[in-house]
């Protein structure tokens, strides 16, 4: 603690990032960080690989003149990522998750600290590193590291509202609303924060009832005819791109969808891929007993926790590209790893 209150000291321009595709979690933990670095009278800001969905924007409101998009502004990020003097990595175990922004990074010679939940932290790549895989979210991590500063001194009240606001929205995000990953800690943080004024409620309005009626049309059609669920207990559902053009899906409408399969007594994983330019992108959730984590890694470059993990495949790799091709790699990934799982 004392090296990060230290280097906070010390900096004039601070750089916030966090991995591509930024969920819930990663925007919470970044915008209550910038909140509470602004309160304290610094210079900071948020670079991001790529835009965060527009679901969430009831979340970054002001904030988002502080945040750097290397997608829309590539010279503008490296920009930033080049002239500050320290960076927080959040939501992620390294460097490498943040894509385009990862060589601008690993760059600058200043501090870096990380605040990350997930396995296997790439240790030699930060200053400074909070990781704690027993949590249930980076906004659930970061809170406890803002307790314990300076000026804060273990009272939530102290955290600036917004600051508070938003971690309470990542958390709620990364836990499923309170349905998975959540430890004793979870809840102290919740009733702590209501306690310092959050409004709970709102916080749920703005993230589940402000949906566009194409996520409930694209939801019926695949749970009608996509959905797919293999002898070994696996469910899975394939979005085409020509399937996201049909009902008009932008990024984070899909969120949650993964998780529905495995309310199905018998699915023990459940799989979620969608097709993007070059690749498809994983999702993976599995119930207690079979490794996420594992299958993500083993099948489909990627990892994170042991119930909840993700990946992505690059087409060309192993097979030509094609949905078809795509789904017959994943029956024999899901066969051969339920014949190895040991868990």
């Amino acid at each position: 603690m004392d090296f990060l209150t230290a280097s906070v000291s010390r900096a004039t321009d601070i750089a916030i990032v966090t991995h591509t595709h930024p969920d819930g979690d990663a925007m919470g933990c970044s915008i209550a960080l910038l909140c509470w670095l602004e309160s304290i009278g610094k210079k900071a800001g948020i670079v991001l690989d790529d835009r965060y969905p527009e679901s969430l924007e009831f979340m970054v409101g002001e904030y988002g003149s502080r945040i750097t998009v290397s997608e829309e502004e590539p010279g503008k990020a490296a920009a930033a990522l080049r002239n500050c003097d320290l960076i927080f990595c959040l939501d992620l175990n390294s460097i490498e998750r943040t894509e385009s922004l990862a060589e601008h990074i690993a760059a600058n010679r200043c501090p870096k600290i990380l605040v990350d939940h997930h396995l296997n932290p790439a240790v030699g790549q930060f200053s400074a590193i909070f990781s704690e895989t027993g949590i249930s979210s980076a906004s659930e991590l970061l809170y406890n590291v803002l307790l314990a500063v300076p000026g804060i001194d273990s009272d939530a009240r102290k955290i600036p509202l917004k600051a508070a606001e938003a971690l309470l929205t990542g958390m709620t995000t990364d836990t499923n609303n309170f349905a998975n990953s959540v430890y004793p800690s979870t809840f102290r943080m919740a009733s702590e924060l209501l306690a310092a004024g959050v409004d709970r409620d709102r916080i749920l309005s703005d993230l589940y009832m402000n949906y566009r009626e194409n996520r409930f049309r694209l939801l019926g059609r695949l749970l009608d005819r996509n959905l797919r669920i293999t002898a070994e207990g696996a469910a899975y559902i394939i979005i085409d791109a020509d399937t996201y053009r049909e009902f008009d899906i932008r990024e984070g409408e899909t969120e949650g969808f993964v998780n529905m399969p495995l309310g199905i007594k018998n699915v023990r994983m459940s799989i979620l891929l969608k097709e993007e330019k070059d690749r498809f992108r994983v999702s993976v959730r599995s119930k207690k007993g079979v490794s996420a984590n594992r299958f993500a890694a083993e099948y489909f470059n990627g990892g994170g926790h042991e119930l909840a993990s993700g990946g992505k495949l690059l087409k060309g790799s192993g097979f030509d590209g094609g949905v078809r091709e795509l789904e017959e790699y994943l029956k024999k990934s899901i066969e051969d790893f339920f014949e190895k799982e040991t868990i």
